[in-house]
């Protein structure tokens, strides 16, 4: 019998899920072309291993059985694949990336460069993801790590599959229009609540992270504009139209007509690199997260 991976995690996912749709959108399939990577593992074990039940699914005893040792195998997979490149005594690997906005504006060409000249057998392909699917896509094997964020105020819930290596801590302060406060004195959360914000989405990791340090201070932020894109967010502040929570690095992608406002109050934000358990001692990897972090140093 062989078990390919991607039929593996088509597997795992399926459990975690319950529904071909939701396994799909997961895995970046459609839902038909998960049931078929479903039959050709069922094909290749001899037997079925899920069982329809109207828009759900439920494993059979023989699908439970190999759906417990499946993130064994795949991890002795990730296992072989770094002992073959520690053995071969230099650090040539492909490598995908996940990589949102900010990370791929700011953090990502100077970590490049760094590998370059360091390990110039590493080859790295990057791929913009949404922040706040990193782990779920280094889960799904699209990636072999991702840059992601982590709030401790909206943590993320992890399995044990995937590990966070932290780059850096920030603190959060606030971007303000020039001329709406004097002087750059740090501010308590609190007195922000007055303000009209720019914020993401309450559904998102960020979004929820922020909204729950201002509850903390005792106000619910007054959201006027929901935006996602740093950015963006940072010219509609330098337009007067509202404030925006700020890190340094943050500000790299913009800082005409802002102006930057500490806050007492701590909230940070934690920037990771999503990775796999095994994958984390392959030599290429461990490069790529050195230069990472050396480009993400204060």
């Amino acid at each position: 019998m062989e078990f390919p991976g991607v039929q593996l995690r088509a597997l795992l996912e399926l459990t975690r899920s319950g529904t071909m749709t939701a396994a799909a959108a997961a895995l970046g399939y459609t839902p038909g072309a998960v049931s078929q990577q479903i039959a050709a593992l069922e094909r290749a074990a001899g037997t079925e291993l899920v069982r329809r039940l109207g828009r759900r699914v439920e494993l059979t005893d023989a699908g439970a059985t190999l759906a417990a040792h499946a993130e064994r195998i795949l991890a002795a997979q990730a296992e072989a694949v770094a002992a073959l490149e520690r053995g071969r005594g230099e650090v040539t690997a492909r490598l995908r990336l996940g990589v949102f906005g900010t990370a791929a504006a700011v953090l990502l060409p100077p970590a490049l460069h760094r590998l370059r000249e360091r390990a110039p057998g590493v080859c790295v392909a990057s791929r913009e993801l949404d922040v706040d699917q990193a782990y779920t896509e280094v889960c799904a094997g699209r990636v072999d790590l991702a840059l992601g964020l982590d709030y401790p105020d909206a943590p993320l819930a992890l399995d044990g599959a995937v590990e966070l290596v932290r780059l850096r801590s920030e603190r959060f302060g606030l971007a303000v229009a020039a001329g709406r406060v004097t002087g750059r004195r740090a501010l308590r959360l609190a007195d922000a609540a007055g303000f009209d914000w720019i914020l993401p989405a309450a559904g998102s990791y960020y979004g929820r992270a922020i909204r729950a340090a201002c509850r903390r201070a005792g106000f619910e932020p007054r959201v006027v504009h929901e935006v996602t894109d740093t950015a963006t967010s940072l010219a509609m502040v330098g337009a007067g139209l509202g404030v925006t929570p700020l890190t340094e690095l943050m500000l790299r992608l913009r800082s005409e007509g802002i102006v930057p406002v500490p806050l007492e109050d701590v909230v940070e934000r934690h920037i990771v690199v999503a990775v796999g358990a095994a994958a984390r001692r392959r030599p290429s990897v461990e490069a790529l997260i050195s230069a990472l972090r050396e480009g993400a140093a204060p």
